[in-house]
């Protein structure tokens, strides 16, 4: 077996790798590279879990970062156990081929009660108080406090949210060392989401991201040197690309004055009841999942998602078949925005009635993906300040909002999800492949067997089963 380190740097593309980038662009120059045609909806949780299984959402039921949980009548967002993600993942066909085989996976999602030998994922504690604590999660539970001992606390307030940045990569970056020190997996999956910030807050600005790129591309090449010099093989993948938009589209409003769905006041605030609903979108980036309750409606939620501005297509029965959405967990239609729009999870009306949750890193109470996270409301006149005095209260035990998101999605430039016309926009895959295709291009799902064959060199393996 060939022992290997997957570097997921999140929104790598050719389109960025050049003179900010001078470590990747050396890789490259030295190995074999190819594109990846996204997988629909490309977004985190899909991509990787195509990625690792080999297979599309229609067998392994990541059909989104979140989606509507028809059981509980509940959205379900940013979810940790491995058990959501169906199929055989890569280390467990290649434990197959050696029983001893070992696998780290470093912040990779669906990382909690994996069947890999080490993991690391975020995960705050809630004690009862209503504390929000940030720490980690680990695999085997005694690793948690032995890294925190040697690397410090995790920073989470640099992982998402207005700090986010590249402290976070870093660390996970010094975690794969320390993984790599002390436990020798044969296969280390390391996730760098550091593009991801800026690049959604600002688009392609290549003026405005070029002291992004160039951190990574330090993260990245000391990681390179340090597998190098261990005899690892090292691969370079991404997950998507992200584009330039500028219209959000507010779906949940636009069903609203349909009179689709039930809204609760809950102290003078708003959510949304989507048990109660007649229909309802879980938004996702440039996708967005449309769940129909009344299914007398169906045909007019459709014609509604047709005629409303930014809407480039909308996937029914036949067509989530033909991209293999066609799962118990996707929306009975799926919207796809058009290339400059991406779609918020916004339904109330005036931002005074806004929930609580509206103006604050709270992933798991939106009933979708809010990427208005990565900035400070620029309404508030000091907001360093503002901040500092309530983290200072905070830790004195007292109870407070941090309310310090704004409401305003015309903020955010850059987004992903759908498939981009550009494929310079598209993913990448970088490596010592021998048997990448001459076209340039693979298929999101066949990513899974070019890795596989890439780790088990020598075994004459087959590749992963489906």
């Amino acid at each position: 077996m060939q022992r290997t380190a997957i570097l997921n740097v999140v929104g790598l593309t050719s389109r960025l790798i050049g003179e900010h980038t001078p470590a990747i662009r050396a890789f490259v120059e030295r190995n074999r590279s190819t594109l990846i045609e996204p997988v629909l909806p490309a977004v985190t949780c899909t991509a990787q879990a195509t990625y690792l299984t080999g297979r599309l959402a229609r067998d392994h039921g990541v059909v989104a970062n979140g989606w509507y949980d028809r059981d509980y009548a509940e959205h379900r967002f940013w979810k940790q156990p491995e058990q959501l993600m169906h199929g055989e993942k890569l280390w467990e066909a290649l434990r197959r081929v050696d029983p001893q085989f070992t696998c780290a996976k470093l912040f990779w999602w669906f990382n909690m009660y994996s069947t890999a030998d080490f993991a690391i994922t975020p995960r705050p504690l809630y004690p009862a108080d209503g504390r929000k604590v940030f720490d980690i999660h680990t695999q085997p539970m005694p690793l948690r406090d032995r890294i925190k001992k040697d690397l410090g606390p995790f920073p989470f307030r640099h992982f998402w949210g207005p700090g986010s940045d590249i402290k976070s990569s870093i660390w996970i970056a010094e975690s794969a060392k320390w993984i790599e020190e002390k436990h020798w997996p044969g296969l280390s999956l390391v996730y760098l989401p550091h593009l991801d910030y800026n690049l959604q807050r600002v688009g392609i600005d290549m003026d405005k991201i070029r002291f992004d790129l160039r951190q990574i591309d330090n993260v990245v090449g000391d990681l390179i040197r340090f597998y190098e010099t261990r005899n690892i093989k090292v691969v370079l993948l991404s997950e998507y690309g992200i584009t330039d938009v500028e219209q959000p589209v507010h779906l949940n409003r636009v069903f609203r004055e349909k009179g689709w769905l039930s809204i609760k006041d809950e102290l003078g605030r708003e959510t949304l009841d989507l048990g109660g609903s007649k229909a309802f979108a879980i938004a996702d980036h440039q996708i967005a999942h449309i769940y129909v309750n009344d299914q007398s409606i169906l045909a007019s939620v459709r014609a509604a998602l047709e005629a409303t501005p930014g809407v480039a297509q909308v996937l029914g029965k036949m067509e989530k078949h033909l991209v293999g959405l066609n799962h118990e967990r996707s929306g009975d239609l799926i919207a796809v925005s058009d290339a400059k729009s991406w779609f918020t999870y916004y339904y109330w009306q005036d931002d005074k009635k806004a929930p609580d949750f509206a103006r604050c890193v709270d992933i798991h109470r939106k009933c979708g993906y809010d990427p208005a996270e990565l900035f400070v409301d620029p309404a508030i006149k000091w907001p360093k300040l503002k901040i500092a005095s309530k983290l200072a209260r905070k830790a004195l035990g007292q109870r407070m909002l941090m309310d310090v998101i704004p409401l305003d999605a015309t903020l955010v430039k850059g987004s992903h999800g759908r498939i981009p016309e550009d494929r310079a926009d598209w993913p990448v895959l970088i490596g010592d492949f021998d048997q990448l295709p001459r076209t340039g291009i693979i298929a999101a799902h066949e990513v899974c067997n070019h890795l596989f064959r890439l780790c088990s060199t020598g075994n004459g393996y087959s590749g992963v089963s489906r």
